[in-house]
């Protein structure tokens, strides 16, 4: 039987509530970070942020632990539809302010019988990240290396972004997508398979990815942190550096969560 190591964290930042939410199964791990509106902005609907995840995340589950095995990518597509049809009529979701969420997953590979299979220490995990959460795999030669969607850091004219600028970018070309009305957002996801040093894998959101972008520590300093000490000491170690140096731009404490983990050795293709 395929082994699997899952251990998570997460910390409500300064906001009312958190709005990340996590969730694992046999072969797949994901991490969602809901976007909270600015004050005053009207999103057309009459649902809240949290309700927006948590649908999301129940949506993903039952695709990802459905038995026939779709792309990633169509995956979150029939997630996002399946949201978007719990929303009923009463929601204006051509609204660009629509809830919306960012989507760091992976699942395991399937093993490929024509070249033998894979080891314990060979595994391929495919992975999606849509919007700033990011995905961290120890690779077979033992180097890191980080997965992450940036699109939100090129808009035109460099921060700080207006209200508008954001508006106009959310789920359009040139700009950036998030999870929410628009199912072909999951099309524009940042999408991959990779071998990895036993399945090993890490996800996050960005209120903990600030130790890198923020505070200039390395992707493997974060990755040895949590394989050591585990998520709950890296949400420490990021909440620490907000106390010391402050953030440059953002909420001073932002909603962090962090996941750790390994897959065994894949499910073989039948015949």
């Amino acid at each position: 039987m395929p082994t699997v190591r899952i251990e998570y964290a997460s910390e409500q930042g300064q906001g009312a509530a958190n709005e990340d939410r996590v969730a694992a199964g046999m072969d797949w791990a994901f991490v969602l970070d809901g976007a909270t509106a600015a004050p005053g902005v009207d999103s057309g609907c009459r649902h809240g942020v949290g309700w927006l995840v948590d649908r999301l995340a129940s949506a993903l589950a039952a695709e990802l632990g459905a038995e026939r095995r779709a792309p990633l990518t169509d995956v979150l597509a029939a997630a996002i539809e399946r949201t978007r049809a719990a929303h009923g009529g009463d929601c204006d979701l051509e609204n660009p302010d629509s809830p919306s969420s960012t989507v760091a997953l992976v699942r395991r590979g399937e093993a490929d019988t024509r070249s033998g299979g894979f080891s314990p220490t060979d595994v391929r995990l495919e992975y999606l990240v849509l919007a700033d959460s990011a995905v961290i795999f120890e690779t077979e030669d033992g180097g890191v290396a980080a997965v992450s969607d940036d699109r939100l850091d090129h808009l035109p004219g460099g921060r700080p972004y207006t209200r508008e600028l954001v508006r106009a970018s959310r789920n359009a070309r040139g700009g950036f997508w998030v999870a929410g009305a628009r199912v072909e957002a999951a099309s524009e996801a940042v999408t991959g398979t990779v071998a990895t040093a036993g399945g090993r894998f890490a996800l996050m959101t960005d209120g903990c990815t600030r130790l890198v972008e923020y505070y200039g520590h390395s992707w493997e300093q974060v990755w040895l942190c949590l394989r050591k000490e585990g998520p709950h000491a890296l949400i420490s170690w990021v909440r620490n550096e907000e106390r010391r140096h402050g953030v440059p731009r953002g909420k001073r404490h932002d909603d962090a969560t962090a996941l750790v983990g390994g897959f065994g050795a894949p499910r073989a293709r039948p015949g």
